[in-house]
């Protein structure tokens, strides 16, 4: 496997030979799109246990049940997707015409066609999901890509970088691997597209190193998500869900529940649902290898300071530790769904995306209370809603605005693959999945087919304009 960075001098030949190669192949018949889908999807497949085993080595302790539900069989089904769907995404999207161009015999279409060369920045967090994701959807519309993984789990990297090489040529899918350095190179590439999944101050960066070659960009983000527990939900059920999604990747997760809106007289309610989810999933947490460890030392300590930061402006801490676990020694990096009560807008847990086990709980004596609090804040990649009352929850889904819904439970929406994700404002721009990500990394390319007759000169508005032309423009000026 190999273990050495790629010189970011590298990286603009990099380009010109996919850009070469792409623009030599065309027109490139769908059949060539789909061997490059089956190849994903044999790479994911064939390879399984040793990308888990990867992710597991980088995390310090990720369970392999998870990465192959996360990670590995989520981009094998997307792709499967993106293969049974290209056909019908790729025709030629007929348009009407304006009057009487129809009757004329004039015609126009949109095609959907490749841009060319895409970017692909993946993050750590899932680090195969959210690589080979936006991959296949990007190969779906005919493009090439080179693809730039987190630094964060280099093992994870090196993999992906050795086994794109083994099952695709370097003009098709190509890999960067490195720090810093190379991610800036990278998205000051002049490509056709970029795609950019991390955190909001570096898609602030991304965009701008883009901005310089007029790259067009897609943003996944997040920011702090709210769920609302509406007071006809069900709690021990809403507990239970909140719980596996929050929990999920220790927390680690972009659409992660941030923090939680509940109704005055049901907060302690819904701590202990918290509680009996934490009980029932994770009855033990330290030694546990179905509970993932925190990445890295600093996102460790990020953390830590995080809700020491609460403790000390006067917010009440409840760590819920089922085993009564001690977690102050060892170097495990495991650390306990930890609730923040009181939560106050100067807290670091309040101004910043969590990104881990911590949970602020604010209350609300009336549900427009909870929506001005949201709409308070920056739009959020997710909402999440809790309640058999349908009223209500319209309420919440007609006045708030946030990338994406998910009812009864959290995350969810993203799992569904014909449903577009993405955020808006600060927590993202475009999106993938579903036929709008296709037609995010294409071109929709206008084409008019003008018929033989001169229509222009029949109507009278070729010069020298006449008595014709104003009668005509007067017509069609009416209301």
């Amino acid at each position: 496997m190999p273990d050495d960075t790629t010189d970011p001098k590298q990286l603009k030949p990099m380009l010109e030979a996919q850009r070469k190669a792409f623009v030599e192949a065309r027109p490139e018949p769908l059949s060539a799109r789909r061997d490059r889908l089956d190849r994903v999807i044999a790479l994911l497949a064939d390879n399984d246990q040793a990308l888990c085993d990867a992710m597991n080595a980088d995390y310090g302790n990720r369970s392999t049940v998870q990465s192959m539900l996360t990670d590995v069989l989520v981009s094998i089904r997307f792709a499967k997707y993106c293969r049974d769907k290209i056909a019908h995404w790729s025709r030629p999207d007929g348009r009407s015409v304006q009057f009487p161009l129809g009757l004329l015999g004039g015609k126009a279409e949109v095609r959907y066609e490749p841009k060319g060369v895409i970017g692909i920045i993946s993050p750590w967090n899932f680090p195969v999901n959210l690589a080979f994701g936006p991959l296949a959807q990007v190969l779906a519309a005919g493009n090439r890509a080179m693809l730039k993984p987190s630094e964060f789990t280099p093992q994870t990297s090196a993999l992906i970088a050795d086994l794109v090489g083994r099952y695709f040529a370097s003009e098709e899918v190509a890999v960067a691997t490195g720090g810093v350095d190379v991610a800036q190179a990278f998205s000051s590439l002049s490509f056709d597209h970029l795609v950019f999944t991390g955190s909001t101050a570096t898609g602030r960066k991304v965009m701008q190193a883009a901005a310089d070659n007029l790259v067009p960009v897609t943003l996944e983000l997040g920011g702090k998500s709210p769920t609302v527990i509406g007071r006809s939900a069900d709690l021990e059920r809403a507990g239970s869900r909140i719980v596996t999604g929050k929990m999920m990747n220790a927390g680690q997760i972009c659409l992660a529940p941030d923090y939680l809106l509940v109704p005055e007289d049901m907060e302690d309610g819904v701590i202990a649902a918290l509680e009996l989810g934490v009980m029932d999933q994770f009855p033990t947490l330290r030694d546990n290898s179905d509970y993932a460890t925190v990445i890295n030392d600093d996102q460790f300590a990020r953390l830590t300071s995080m809700v020491e930061d609460a403790r000390e402006k006067g917010g009440e801490v409840i760590e819920i530790n089922p085993a009564g676990e001690d977690f102050s020694h060892g170097n495990q990096r495991k650390m306990p769904l930890t609730v923040i009560r009181n939560p106050t807008d100067d807290m670091q847990a309040m101004r910043e995306e969590i990104f881990g086990p911590v949970l602020p709980i604010l209350t609300y004596s009336s549900i427009d209370e909870a929506i001005d609090g949201i709409n308070g804040r920056d739009r959020p990649l997710g909402l999440y809603y809790f309640g058999s009352d349908e009223g209500e929850r319209e309420r919440v889904l007609s006045r708030t605005i946030s990338g994406g819904v998910t009812v009864n439970d959290v995350i969810f929406h993203v799992s569904t693959e014909d449903l577009p994700f993405g955020g808006i404002g600060p927590s993202g721009i475009g999106s993938y999945h579903g036929p709008e990500g296709f037609r995010e990394f294409s071109h929709a390319r206008s084409v008019y087919t003008q018929p033989k007759l001169d229509v222009a000169g029949l109507a009278g508005l070729k010069p020298p304009y006449g008595d014709r032309a104003r009668t005509i423009l007067k017509m069609l000026a009416r209301k």
